[in-house]
């Protein structure tokens, strides 16, 4: 079994738990958790994960935001400063997250979201560094109904996650879904 079916399965197997009610934010958010370098495979795969997530008799919404921090730039009027000086977009930065969180939380908040939803956001790698997706997901976390779902390029390690191994890591009270040892 690959490591992109291996994650698909234990996803199922989590699908597959009852979802308790009356949880927290924090309590409602899943991290799927996979080595950096298997990002566009899994990618390509995404759709397997709505599949499962359907025959769980739940609901999918997916988020990418591989292009928000791109997006967000090319609408700034003063893009064509940070290019010459990149020190000076450090600043504008808390626009940038704000942006973001609207994104996330319109998401979250759309009118087909539902306590049996699940809301999957893929994309968090190309955040980095700009913003941590620990504030991304706290700052959310209010606003969450049924599941959030983070496909996590990085690792996971005696409770403590790290985006693409880079910066050090957060204990949060997510529940990890990790690829089993063994898996190629």
């Amino acid at each position: 079994m690959d490591r992109v079916d291996a994650l698909v399965s234990v996803y199922r197997s989590q699908l597959a738990l009852p979802w308790k009610q009356g949880l927290s934010g924090p309590e409602r958010v899943w991290i799927a958790v996979y080595p950096p370098d298997i990002e566009r495979r899994l990618r390509v795969r995404l759709p397997e994960f709505e599949i499962a997530t359907k025959d769980a008799k739940r609901r999918w919404r997916h988020l990418d935001l591989t292009s928000a921090f791109a997006d967000w730039l090319a609408a700034q009027e003063y893009r064509e400063a940070y290019f010459e000086d990149p020190d000076a977009i450090k600043p504008a930065l808390q626009g940038f997250a704000k942006t973001l969180d609207a994104t996330i939380r319109a998401a979250l908040s759309a009118a087909d979201v539902d306590a049996e939803t699940v809301v999957a956001i893929s994309g968090v790698g190309a955040l980095f560094p700009m913003v941590r997706v620990s504030d991304v997901i706290q700052r959310a976390a209010s606003d969450i109904r049924g599941r959030l779902l983070i496909f996590f390029p990085g690792t996971y390690e005696h409770g403590n996650y790290r985006l693409l191994d880079a910066r050090d890591g957060w204990n949060y009270l997510a529940i990890p879904i990790t690829i089993p040892e063994g898996a190629s």
